[in-house]
């Protein structure tokens, strides 16, 4: 996009502000989950908001001390590639096997709107979140694992049904959140129990 005025406005601020214009496209990415009514499927941009909530909320259940700050940061950050890479489908294989080369593609493409210092920052937050080496992205990562669960839960497993999701991929792909909360990898395992029992999957 070009400028949002036709006033001469400094370089640095103009690309600040198309930056912010052009992510607003995360709100027209659908994923896989329902939002909690079942109503309809949730976009990117709201997952990321539910995530930064999420952080706040259980700040106290990280494993290991986390600043909440970059936790956050992580957070409304990790998922700005799907602009450009779609949301990958945690189940699917096929997908997963380009799914970094597509993001990486993207984050080329994204953290380059900014100015230089803005967009390399926001980058390493990105690529800390993809590694999980730290404290702060191994929390934001159960986080972002924790909350389809209660999607999924709250919908009666209507997205898991559609996709032929059986209860043993959930426990295999969500186990990752034991690496940043041992508490609340125990609440996932027991929604999970209660959703196999109650009939939620296929």
């Amino acid at each position: 996009m070009t400028a949002v005025t036709d006033e001469p406005f400094p370089e640095r601020l103009t690309r600040q502000i198309e930056f912010l214009v052009e992510i607003d496209k995360l709100k027209g990415i659908l994923r896989r989950s329902y939002v909690l009514d079942a109503s309809r499927l949730e976009n990117t941009a709201e997952h990321s908001w539910h995530l930064a909530m999420m952080a706040l909320v259980l700040a106290e259940h990280a494993d290991a001390p986390a600043d909440p700050t970059t936790v956050l940061k992580m957070l409304v950050v990790h998922d700005l590639v799907e602009i450009d890479a779609g949301d990958t489908f945690v189940y699917d294989t096929a997908g997963a096997a380009t799914k970094d080369a597509r993001e990486a593609a993207a984050a080329d493409r994204i953290f380059a709107l900014l100015p230089a210092d803005q967009g390399a920052e926001l980058r390493r937050l990105w690529e800390e979140f993809d590694t999980g080496h730290s404290p702060e992205a191994r929390f934001a990562r159960s986080l972002d694992r924790l909350m389809p669960l209660l999607h999924n839960v709250a919908a009666e497993g209507r997205s898991w049904q559609e996709h032929g999701i059986n209860p043993d991929q959930v426990r295999d792909r969500n186990a990752v959140i034991a690496d940043g909360s041992a508490q609340l990898w125990a609440y996932a395992r027991a929604l999970i129990d209660t959703a196999e029992r109650n009939g939620f999957f296929p």
